[in-house]
């Protein structure tokens, strides 16, 4: 499954590694444009949510590995943090204004909105997100 692999310290200044790798990715494997730019939305909305979150005691390293087939593209990220599995999340109650809303909660919308598939597993002490996208049967 995985084609390529990256790994970097889990710091919002390295965003821009993680969204050139991923993009680079989904341009090699054809991904239709639409999909790939949810796709970098719903990378970048998990990444600072590594960053923030999954390492409360210091700094670690995440890794992102992209590939898939004909019929899907895939892109698994994982961390050695916190096990934390961020799909658990209840989804935001978005009818309520957005001054009454309770922060937090629509980067894990967005991620389920923008991919077709999202699921998350603790394995070896890594939490790992998978992303799968369906490509466009024409």
């Amino acid at each position: 499954m995985v084609s390529d692999k990256i790994q970097c310290g889990a710091t919002v200044e390295n965003l821009h590694l993680v969204t050139g790798f991923v993009e680079a990715c989904a341009d090699r494997s054809a991904l239709e444009t639409k999909k790939k730019f949810g796709l970098l939305v719903a990378v970048e909305e998990a990444f600072v949510n590594i960053c923030t979150y999954a390492y409360p005691g210091g700094e670690g390293e995440v890794e992102l590995a992209c590939g898939g087939d004909s019929d899907t593209f895939v892109l698994e990220i994982a961390d050695n943090g916190s096990p934390f599995d961020v799909l658990s999340l209840p989804a935001p109650d978005t009818a309520l204004d957005i001054m009454e809303r309770e922060i937090g909660g629509l980067g894990v919308c967005l991620i389920r909105k923008l991919t077709d598939d999202a699921s998350y597993r603790r394995e070896n002490g890594r939490n790992i997100l998978r992303l799968v996208l369906k490509r466009d049967v024409k």
